[in-house]
């Protein structure tokens, strides 16, 4: 059960970190309002890291800011590294 909600909420907040990184880069093509960056970077803190990277490159979008191409790396290190921690101690 746990196993199950886990693994459908990394999905989520992973598709929807890729669909940001995407409606953002749309809006930067139209000038239009951008998504703020703690926005972005917030969902990659979330579990969303590996959406965001994937948008991030896919979509050509943040990948001249050090702010996303060192940060969200980091952040899916940081959570690969907790991921082992838990399921070790368990």
């Amino acid at each position: 059960m746990l196993f199950h909600f886990l693994t459908t909420y990394l999905v989520l907040v992973n598709a929807l970190a890729f669909i940001l990184m995407l409606a953002d880069k749309q809006k930067a093509i139209k000038g239009a309002w951008r998504i703020p960056e703690a926005t972005l970077m917030g969902i990659a803190l979330l579990g969303g890291s590996i959406g965001a990277i994937c948008g991030m490159y896919l979509v050509r979008h943040k990948t001249r800011h050090i702010k996303f191409t060192l940060g969200l790396p980091l952040i899916l290190a940081v959570q690969l590294v907790l991921v082992y921690l838990i399921k070790s101690a368990i």
